[in-house]
């Protein structure tokens, strides 16, 4: 069986980081070992939250009492979202380190978690630098969306060729595999929203209808479809369509249903028999 450890923030209510990334995983058959870097009550996009936010040291504990489980070697792959500090990456990319030592075959995927288009840049001073500088060279496979692709590659990009100029500066840095979500480029239709694919210099592209609604925790959900997908097939075009029919599909139901959360529970069927699927295309 395969095993993620996944290294996130975590809600009583709602679905955001480890909320959104561990059960989709799990519906895939997937084990999961979810290491929590903060425990709230709710995200803070309602502006009101309660609870703790945890510190590198903290994390690296519950790793070193895995560790002591004897099971390392057989983790898989680890999985990082939104890092609330320094100190919390650094732990992250530490247990990246015991996990590769333990198991070499182990892939790293960080959804590099920066900003967003109207929105800027929204994480603390320090943690763009250290992704770019510390946590995606350290990984196998990120999953930026298109205004955090621009950031790490430290370019401003509007067609399809730009973005494969920006990918390929991201893919130097260290990871082999980028996923770009949220991209809309100068050939993408008013309509429509792209998801882009790229390894080992062939690039693929999902196009989805643009479904208007705007939720947390989409993205940690699809990085995590997305590695899920990768580690059972190697193949980024592969994962990609598997991955942006389930996400759409859970979105869609979220739109339907007019929910603040998206509906991961009730939309379930979704990650394993997706309701609509999408052409992917080589560009």
């Amino acid at each position: 069986m395969v095993a993620v450890l996944s290294i996130q923030s975590h809600v009583a209510y709602g679905h955001v980081g480890n909320s959104s990334a561990v059960f989709p995983l799990q519906r895939l058959g997937i084990e999961v070992w979810p290491v929590h870097t903060v425990q709230f009550s709710n995200h803070t996009g309602y502006g009101e939250w309660r609870g703790r936010v945890f510190d590198g040291p903290a994390v690296e504990e519950v790793v070193e009492g895995i560790t002591d489980r004897g099971v390392l070697g057989s983790c898989d792959a680890v999985l990082s979202g939104y890092l609330g500090s320094a100190d919390i990456g650094h732990a992250v990319v530490s247990t990246v380190a015991n996990v590769r030592a333990a198991n070499p075959a182990a892939v790293y995927c960080c959804d590099p978690v920066i900003g967003d288009v109207g929105r800027g840049v929204f994480v603390r001073p320090g943690i763009e630098e250290f992704l770019r500088d510390i946590a995606v060279p350290a990984a196998d496979i990120v999953t930026p969306n298109h205004f955090e692709l621009d950031l790490l590659a430290g370019t401003t990009t509007h067609s399809l060729s730009d973005v494969k100029d920006a990918v390929a500066a991201v893919q130097a840095l260290g990871p082999r595999v980028v996923l770009t979500t949220s991209l809309e480029t100068s050939e993408t239709p008013d309509d429509a929203i792209d998801l882009l694919a790229s390894e080992g210099g062939r690039h693929y592209r999902v196009r989805t209808p643009k479904l208007g609604v705007s939720v947390n925790g989409a993205g940690d959900a699809v990085a995590a479809l997305f590695l899920a997908h990768w580690l059972e097939t190697r193949s980024a075009g592969e994962a990609l369509g598997r991955a942006a029919a389930s996400v759409f599909g859970l979105l869609k139901a979220t739109a339907d249903a007019g929910s603040r959360e998206i509906l991961l529970v009730a939309a379930q069927d979704e990650f394993v028999s997706p309701t609509r699927t999408f052409e992917v295309e080589e560009v």
